[in-house]
């Protein structure tokens, strides 16, 4: 058995099994118990954007409870901070008796983090799938393309679309942006001989995301080739210089234009 597929089934268990599943992408919602939280449970936003917050910073140390407040607020205080974090360890553990410690958001004197063990968020299995795919790319293609398939399919879209001008959001959406459309062109190379249509597909998904992702127009040009397409693979090239021009005023690579040579030689 390969050895990283002890790896897969765990994070698929987890994402199957946890209390709490956070989804980040293309929208924002929370389920317990298998149960979609209700938006009116939140009350403030502000206990959201907390909790949006430490998800942002979730890879980091414990966060000082005054870092949080200045990266999220300008005229908060202690107070209101304290009522945040009740509010969404209420949500998260309307069982929870008053004077036991919470169980998802870990408290270290007056620093906070969630629980990464205990809670699942797409973002962060996204990345774990990656680095699974990455990681048996060389060794064992089948666990490689399984694992980038489960991380893709956990895109919905943007990271906290409703948060797209907090600062605070705007490092793990560009993060996010960038691992899937790597994820995408790195797939769509795997399967283009066996599945040239799919790398097609991929390449469009990863265009859909960033019209200029040049490694996407040479994906296409490659699998329509292998299709026979040679038309179609010219036009290709010729869209991806047009998309360059008009949004950067740039021609396209060197590599590109010398993929361009090698088909306009086809016979």
């Amino acid at each position: 058995m390969s050895e990283f597929l002890p790896k897969l089934l765990a994070l698929e268990n987890f994402q199957a099994n946890a209390q709490i599943r956070i989804e980040t992408l293309g929208n924002f919602c929370v389920w317990r118990n298998h149960e979609k939280i209700d938006s009116k449970e939140w009350g403030r936003d502000k206990t959201i954007q907390l909790l949006q917050y430490l998800i942002s910073n979730r890879q980091r140390n414990a966060l000082h409870k005054e870092k949080i407040i200045d990266g999220l607020w300008e005229e908060w205080n202690d107070r209101d901070f304290k009522v945040a974090l009740h509010g969404i360890n209420k949500v998260l553990e309307p069982q929870r008796a008053s004077r036991m410690e919470a169980i998802y958001i870990i408290r270290q004197g007056v620093s906070y983090q969630i629980d990464l063990e205990k809670v699942w968020i797409d973002v962060e299995a996204l990345e774990k799938y990656i680095i699974i795919g990455n990681e048996a790319l060389t060794v064992d293609t089948t666990i490689s393309k399984q694992a980038y398939k489960a991380a893709l399919n956990l895109y919905k879209g943007s990271y906290l679309p409703n948060r797209i001008y907090e600062d605070w959001t705007s490092g793990e959406r560009e993060k996010m942006q960038l691992l899937v459309l790597g994820t995408y062109i790195t797939l769509a190379e795997i399967i283009l001989k066996e599945n040239p249509l799919e790398s097609i597909r991929l390449a469009q998904n990863a265009l859909a995301i960033d019209a200029t992702w040049e490694d996407a127009y040479r994906i296409q040009m490659r699998a329509y080739i292998a299709k026979g397409n040679r038309p179609q693979a010219i036009k290709t090239y010729m869209k991806c210089e047009v998309i360059l021009e008009e949004e950067y005023g740039i021609a396209p690579l060197p590599e590109t234009k010398q993929l361009l040579k090698e088909i306009e030689l086809i016979n």
